[in-house]
């Protein structure tokens, strides 16, 4: 029998324990196709803080959730045995010490054949989480959604922090680099060749004036057809949608993309071989109305609605 999320006419959508989609709680990954997880980790952030109370503000949005999307005809639960992991025990006092934390909590979620749906948090959790992936996987495909290329050498000298994950993911070997697409990079810059790093390692840069009022699915499936079945992991920044949309966020950009844009990419790598994702930046504190976090919520589980086994009816 595979788990389903709690019904609304079971119990008050207001009412009952606050886990994804008001999913089962569970303590291991064994038996599980997919299991959302929340990484309370903003000791990363440079500018505004408050990602850490992410994973609980996008849990309690998840309430109006159903089971069935009804654009794409998936049905996820038919299919997969789906719950919640709760939340990785990082230390709030060392980004050091949590990183290997981290990394080791997803080893044994994957060591189970389990797919890791990840709330931030930070994107620094993307690092430890990539080497877990690519510690089973090798290096891996990536498609990344977000404001900024987060490929800084350093910050303030600091080689660990949300701004530098994916500079340390190539010279980690972690990424298959001319697979790699980044999707909404936008904003000012210090340089004119801010983003000429990770052009120059082989990724793909999609800046998101040049996809202003397009949609993107031509786009994905230019990509589909680049990554093929290499293993695939999605990132998505909640601030490469315009703050517009999603204002609670740490690095807020203007001129981000749309949230029909944001479905179309994610919709859009269906038929990939997605083994990971994450949803991350979003910032409660500046999130008075919950708007972003009910965003983050429903773009979770769209990447569940685009993992391998998932049958569309």
């Amino acid at each position: 029998m595979k788990n389903q999320p709690l019904s609304g006419n079971a119990m008050p959508r207001f009412g009952g324990i606050a886990s994804m989609m008001r999913l089962p709680v569970v303590h291991s990954a064994r038996g599980l196709d997919a299991a959302f997880i929340g990484v309370p980790l903003d000791i990363g952030t440079s500018h505004r803080p408050g990602a850490r109370f992410g994973p609980r503000q996008i849990r309690a949005e998840s309430c109006l959730l159903r089971p069935y999307n009804m654009a794409t005809g998936a049905a996820p639960f038919d299919t997969l045995q789906v719950a919640d992991l709760g939340d990785v025990p990082i230390n709030t006092y060392s980004l050091d010490k949590s990183l290997p934390i981290i990394t080791e909590f997803y080893e044994e979620v994957l060591a189970n054949d389990c797919t890791p749906l990840t709330m931030g948090g930070d994107h620094t959790i993307a690092l430890p989480i990539l080497r877990a992936i690519a510690a089973k996987y090798g290096p891996v495909a990536m498609v990344h959604v977000d404001a900024h290329a987060d490929v800084n050498d350093d910050m303030f000298g600091e080689r660990i922090a949300h701004g530098t994950p994916f500079r340390r993911a190539v010279e980690e070997n972690l990424l298959s680099c001319h697979k790699v697409f980044q999707i909404g990079l936008r904003g000012t810059g210090y340089a004119s060749d801010d983003f000429d790093w990770p052009r120059a390692q082989g990724f793909t840069v999609i800046p998101a004036h040049e996809v202003w009022y397009q949609s993107l699915a031509p786009t994905m499936a230019r990509i589909r057809e680049s990554i093929g079945q290499t293993p695939c992991y999605l990132s998505f920044d909640i601030d490469g949608i315009d703050p517009a949309y999603a204002g609670g966020t740490g690095t807020p950009e203007i001129g981000g993309l749309s949230v029909p844009q944001a479905l179309e990419i994610i919709r859009g790598c269906f038929g990939l071989n997605i083994v990971g994702c994450d949803l991350v930046e979003v910032s409660p504190p500046y999130d008075l109305s919950g708007n972003t976090a009910l965003l983050g919520a429903n773009l979770l589980f769209e990447m569940l609605c685009v993992l391998p086994g998932v049958v569309r009816r």
